[in-house]
């Protein structure tokens, strides 16, 4: 959360793509498990009194992340500065201290490690192709990676909350959690669904579209069949928990109502 979140985009950048993979499915959700783990069950008067606290984070973080991902230059800074948002919405469902929005933040956690690694994936097989992060240096890979980027327009398609992903399921559960603690709050907060699919379709065009960039080299391979069998069971997941969600919320139904204070 805001302002305790510049190590994130720097720890991404400076890491291999398996550190950012286990950063972004593992490490980035400690903060919120001390939430779930000892914060609000352990001090849950505590926990309701710093909530206007936590919300006014969570919401300039959603914000300013969506608006920083605009002014980016580097992919993994880029995918950081899309995971700081994505984590404040967690807070916000976390302490709204409805069923909804508990279930859905627990929800989103899971949902998020998938779809944030596979990107940061993606990232890394474009990087041991051409050797360069820079945005601008890319363009036209569909004429020469199509299979990269199916994967790539899908991935970046579930990080904006596509219906049938993970991502959809978690977000508007979030909503509807964060509505019945506070309509007003909702409405700000709903400005991440203008901004994100702004910022990740502008991204993906840029990478994927438009005609071949100069500076990339023209010896050029597409996903191998290894690459393309790491990123099947990642999808299969993110559509198998978009279009059957109860396959979580059932199983964390019990921890989730324990959390109510």
């Amino acid at each position: 959360m805001v302002p305790l979140h510049i190590w994130l985009p720097e720890a991404h950048v400076e890491a291999p793509t398996a550190a950012s993979v286990l950063l972004a499915a593992i490490l980035l959700k400690l903060g919120s498990y001390g939430f779930i783990r000892y914060s609000i069950p352990l001090f849950p008067y505590a926990s309701k009194i710093f909530v206007p606290l936590v919300m006014t984070m969570s919401l300039i973080g959603i914000i300013y992340s969506s608006l920083t991902c605009l002014a980016q230059w580097d992919l993994k800074k880029f995918i950081a500065y899309s995971s700081v948002g994505h984590m404040n919405f967690t807070t916000i469902g976390l302490f709204s201290n409805n069923l909804h929005g508990i279930k859905s933040s627990i929800y989103f956690l899971i949902s998020h490690g998938l779809i944030s690694s596979a990107l940061f994936l993606l990232v890394g097989v474009i990087y041991d192709r051409f050797h360069t992060r820079t945005i601008r240096y890319y363009g036209g890979l569909v004429y020469t990676m199509p299979i990269f980027v199916l994967f790539f327009i899908f991935f970046s398609l579930a990080n904006i909350a596509l219906p049938a992903t993970s991502a959809y399921i978690s977000e508007i559960y979030t909503l509807i959690g964060s509505f019945q603690f506070n309509p007003i709050l909702t409405l700000f907060a709903s400005l991440a669904i203008i901004i994100g699919p702004t910022y990740s379709l502008w991204f993906a065009h840029k990478l994927a579209y438009g005609s071949y960039s100069k500076y990339l080299s023209t010896v050029y391979q597409d996903l191998t069949l290894k690459e393309i069998h790491l990123f099947i069971p990642l999808i299969f997941l993110t559509f198998l928990f978009g279009l059957k969600p109860n396959l979580i919320f059932d199983f964390i139904f019990f921890t989730s109502s324990s959390l109510l204070y």
